[in-house]
């Protein structure tokens, strides 16, 4: 399989980066949260119903979860706009890609088999009776004033925003005081506008993707690669450490990391440059250290905030005041020879730094931690 970062990293430069999620992947994250959703209002703002299985799946559930309503907007130009449920084809059976909302207050037993499905939310998005469809003024940007607006009257927000937009769209969130449920790569978890999110506990991992490796419908113009396939002529791509972010309450968070390891200084290396040690893996945490520990961002997937504080990053910028030193130029360059024979520059103020066998070492990204409660004897 290819490195789908660099795929990624390549759609977000392009700004293709629309990544359909598959309705098994939803249901298997939303079904620990079936009792925040009854009389709520939800906002799945990024998602053509045509196209959306997030759009499915709440109207589908609609009555089981109790909601009170479900509003989708779609974007203009949405490329597999209407492909999947072609309900609204003109005579040519050309469909309408203009950008549009669908707001629907009820999913009534349409068809009158005695249960709702998917045949009961076609004929619901048909019937004029119910008129719960309606054109946009703009383009349906999530960030466009009548979108913004929609924003204001939901309660829960749940969709696959655009990666390239992922801060841009959390701040939006954050501002208008939003519960929401959404997914991004895990590489977000670094990024110096969400992380202090992480670190005040305004924001946390959801259960079921856990950073692991999912396949995502993309449009048909996406170029062909390495990372793709192609079943029943639809394209799909691998993307790589996928994550759900939310800020609703689930019992994960109240389970603790079971430590087993005891900390002695020839294991648990300091840092050269932070008053931490490393903690290469989370398993290997030491449950009688007090002071400060630097852990993978993969401990996020186990965080409790009752057993662990989180005091920082290491990072470039220090935005924590945590550093204990800061390299020269020349350091880096000299650190640079030492490791690899040749001119160089070494980044040693990005991360943590280790000496191993005399020479100065970068370990990957580190999130700072204490235990709040450690086994001293």
């Amino acid at each position: 399989m290819a490195n789908t970062n660099t795929t990624l990293g390549a759609a977000k430069a392009s700004k293709k980066d629309e990544f359909y999620t598959q309705l098994s992947d939803i249901e298997k994250e939303l079904v620990h949260y079936r009792e925040y959703f009854r009389d709520k209002v939800v906002f799945c703002n990024c998602d053509d119903p045509y196209e959306s299985n997030f759009f499915k799946y709440f109207a589908l559930n609609f009555n089981a979860l109790g909601l009170k309503k479900l509003i989708a907007t779609c974007y203009d130009g949405s490329p597999i706009a209407q492909q999947e449920l072609p309900l609204f084809a003109d005579e040519n059976n050309e469909p309408k890609k203009k950008a549009y909302k669908v707001e629907i207050s009820e999913v009534p037993d349409l068809d009158g088999n005695g249960s709702t499905d998917l045949t009961d939310v076609k004929l619901l998005l048909k019937s004029s009776d119910h008129n719960v469809k309606a054109e946009l003024k703009g383009n349906g940007d999530f960030r466009s004033p009548e979108c913004v607006e929609l924003l204001k009257q939901a309660d829960i927000v749940v969709t696959n925003p655009p990666f390239s937009l992922f801060r841009e769209y959390m701040a939006q969130l954050i501002k208008n005081g939003k519960k929401f449920l959404i997914i991004g790569n895990q590489n977000a978890i670094t990024y110096k506008e969400i992380f202090p999110l992480i670190k005040d506990n305004k924001l946390w991992l959801g259960l079921t993707m856990n950073g692991s490796n999912r396949w995502f419908r993309v449009p048909d113009d996406y170029e062909q690669s390495a990372s793709m396939k192609i079943e029943n002529g639809i394209k799909y791509c691998f993307v790589k450490a996928v994550v759900w972010f939310t800020n609703l309450e689930h019992n994960k968070r109240k389970e603790e990391i079971i430590l087993v390891n005891k900390y002695t200084p020839e294991e648990y290396p300091t840092y050269e440059n932070y008053d931490a040690i490393e903690v290469g893996n989370v398993n290997k945490i030491p449950y009688d250290y007090k002071g400060i520990m630097g852990v993978p961002i993969t401990f996020l997937h186990k965080y409790n905030p009752d057993q662990f504080e989180i005091l920082g990053m290491c990072e470039n910028e220090d935005l924590y005041s945590l550093k204990t030193k800061v390299y020269t130029t020349g350091e880096c360059k000299q650190a640079y020879f030492n490791k690899f024979g040749k001119a160089g520059t070494y980044d040693l103020n990005a991360s943590g730094v280790i000496i191993k066998n005399g020479i100065q070492e970068k370990v990957y990204q580190r999130i700072l931690i204490r235990n709040k409660k450690p086994q001293i004897s």
